[in-house]
């Protein structure tokens, strides 16, 4: 653990930043709104410019590191934010085992990735301190209702969306992921711990004409939302510039994410994007919590 000087103690807010452009958005957005806050980069996630100005570096799995610098820092506001990869189970165990009981951990472990973030917010949680979600840290950066761009989709698009969204509903209690891509009534690709570019390479693989149907799919779209009962301080779903191009490869039409519970990423390159590549960006509904 590499840490500077404590920081000031008006400085109750921590942000703990991982991997891509969400940690820096979420920074920016503390900047402007006159928030003071310090930063704890995790060793090999936490992007160049941010980590450079890290009040404090730890690794993923040091938990004991993590808790002892809020400790020191006094009661703090947590705010997760970025990307990690799952580490393996006994990177888990052998970091957690001074934490918790063996067989708990390995309970945890051995669940979807809900459960284990769920027991890492536990923790912090246990210490006294609170956890604020990105959605209430940065607001400005949730997807707004209508579109963002200048088209919309039609009505073969909307009852793919409706499609897709009942798809993500009924998955919600398998800990699946947080996007389907769907072509009318026709499931193309389900989100898994692989991420959403990945499915869309899946996706994309199918091509326009999967299966032997010989005729062009209905339209295809991108459909992304919470799980219902998320705990939505954490690993809310993120689109951002490089989704819409992955999508337009996958040959969808649009991208339709629930507002207020989906993350933008650079919103106004977002929108330039899927502009340029003809695809919607819109944000509706709210799923049940």
């Amino acid at each position: 653990m590499k840490a500077k000087a404590d920081p000031a103690p008006e400085c109750a807010l921590v942000l703990i930043a991982g991997a891509g452009r969400l940690p820096e958005l979420v920074a920016e957005s503390l900047r402007r709104a006159r928030r003071p806050f310090r930063v704890i980069a995790l060793r090999g996630f936490t992007g160049q410019t941010l980590r450079a100005s890290a009040d404090a570096t730890v690794d993923l799995l040091d938990l004991a590191a993590t808790l002892k610098l809020l400790r020191r820092w006094g009661p703090a506001t947590v705010v997760p934010a970025g990307g990690v990869s799952r580490p393996s189970l006994a990177a888990i165990l052998n970091a957690g085992a001074a934490l918790r009981n063996r067989e708990a951990l390995r309970a945890i472990a051995g669940g979807g990735d809900d459960r284990l973030l769920r027991a890492a917010l536990a923790l912090v949680e246990e210490e006294g301190h609170r956890i604020l979600g990105v959605h209430e840290a940065a607001p400005d950066l949730l997807c707004p209702e209508g579109p963002i761009g200048r088209r919309r989709p039609d009505p073969d698009a909307a009852a793919s969306i409706a499609a897709g969204r009942g798809v993500l509903k009924a998955l919600s209690p398998y800990d699946l992921g947080q996007a389907v891509v769907v072509a009318g009534d026709r499931v193309l690709a389900v989100e898994g711990p692989e991420g959403t570019d990945r499915m869309l390479a899946r996706a994309r693989a199918l091509g326009r004409r999967p299966f032997g149907w010989g005729r062009a799919l209905p339209a295809t779209v991108l459909v992304k939302a919470p799980k219902v009962g998320q705990d939505r301080r954490i690993d809310l779903p993120a689109i951002g510039p490089r989704t819409v191009r992955n999508a337009a490869r996958a040959g969808c039409v649009g991208l339709a994410l629930e507002a207020g519970g989906t993350l933008v990423i650079d919103r106004d390159a977002t929108a330039a994007e899927a502009d340029r590549l003809g695809l919607f960006v819109v944000g509706s509904g709210t799923a049940p919590r």
